[in-house]
């Protein structure tokens, strides 16, 4: 076992694990940050996607080794306090989830786009989605929440 310092939401964690620990185990086993989903396992679905220093990646092939150097770790808990970010505000009036299980996934995508560039048009919404799989086949729900949420963060701003 090994000691790993962690910034994730804005909050310093020390976790004992084994070297080579999956990030998505020890956010969702060690820490109980539970939102982070696991799916596939080979980070091809986007179900467990979070947010290392702004960017979007997949947390179940990320070592905690590698993640364990002062980056910024943000997970769905950590993209808004009461749960109204506008694109969980927007998710829930599109109605996007069905099953609701790579929702967390396809927030933490999205989000990204929306603070990199807060007004994109429906192709680049669609391209930065691309990746981020849903079961149910929403996508065209999700499509709309993003839109949604890009109008309010457009009008707040």
């Amino acid at each position: 076992m090994a000691t790993y310092s962690l910034n994730i939401n804005g909050t310093s964690y020390e976790v004992d694990v084994a070297q080579g620990t999956s990030l998505l185990w020890v956010l969702r086993e060690h820490l109980g940050l539970t939102g982070t989903k696991y799916s596939c396992g080979i980070a091809q679905c986007g179900s467990c996607t979070i947010h290392l220093d702004g960017n979007p990646v997949r947390a179940c092939v990320l070592q905690v080794d590698n993640v364990a150097n002062g980056q910024k770790i943000k997970t769905i808990e950590g993209l808004s306090e009461n749960g109204d970010h506008p694109l969980q505000k927007a998710w829930v009036k599109a109605q996007a989830p069905q099953c609701g299980y790579c929702q967390s996934g396809q927030i933490m995508q999205a989000a990204t786009l929306l603070e990199k560039n807060p007004n994109p048009s429906r192709e680049e919404i669609k391209s930065h989605m691309n990746g981020v799989l849903c079961r149910c086949g929403t996508y065209l729900r999700i499509l709309e929440a993003i839109e949604m949420a890009k109008e309010q963060t457009t009008t707040t701003s």
